[in-house]
């Protein structure tokens, strides 16, 4: 999952913040500065090649304290913000931009997509706990997008068992 994250330009590194953070993700070009990361992009004669994808996003995990498990749970909820178009989008080609909708509907819909794609893997988390409670305090759930949620699903849980191709941009190279 983080070697095909890398095709879509985040960067994944774990951090030692205190107990109340697990992680996030934000946009990396404040400065509008360009930083690239290698990604392995293929086998030639059984030599790996690599290509330079430019860091768009960063995507931080507490390491203090989480297991491997929960780690993977932080990650796929931070990748949800990414894919449901939390955070906008690059290309709507790729993702939605809904990075107008309410913080309690982007939380909702990224707790669900980090449940559906940690309960297939057989990942216990702390996510059904989240939605249940939320459920028990709110007389309504948030109308969230079920087609955000299931395809943001979908790419993540590709993204943990599979190697994925590289995107193309635009001009039909790499980055």
């Amino acid at each position: 999952m983080i070697e095909n994250a890398k095709r879509d330009g985040i960067r994944i590194t774990t951090t030692n913040d205190g107990s109340q953070s697990a992680g996030c993700i934000r946009w990396v070009n404040k400065n509008h500065t360009l930083v690239s990361q290698k990604v392995l992009s293929g086998y030639e004669k059984r030599i790996p090649v690599y290509t330079f994808v430019t860091v768009k996003y960063d995507l931080l995990v507490n390491a203090n304290g989480q297991n491997p498990e929960a780690q993977y749970a932080t990650i796929a909820h931070e990748l949800a913000h990414l894919y449901c178009g939390h955070l906008g989008s690059p290309d709507i080609k790729l993702w939605p931009d809904r990075s107008m909708i309410d913080h309690v509907t982007k939380e909702f819909e990224a707790e669900s997509v980090s449940f559906l794609v940690c309960q297939r893997q057989g990942i216990q988390t702390t996510s059904h706990e989240y939605l249940s409670q939320f459920v028990k305090d709110h007389t309504d759930i948030p109308s969230i997008s079920m087609e955000s949620v299931m395809k943001a699903a979908g790419l993540i849980e590709t993204m943990s068992r599979e190697r994925m191709k590289l995107r193309k941009n635009r001009a039909g190279t790499q980055g």
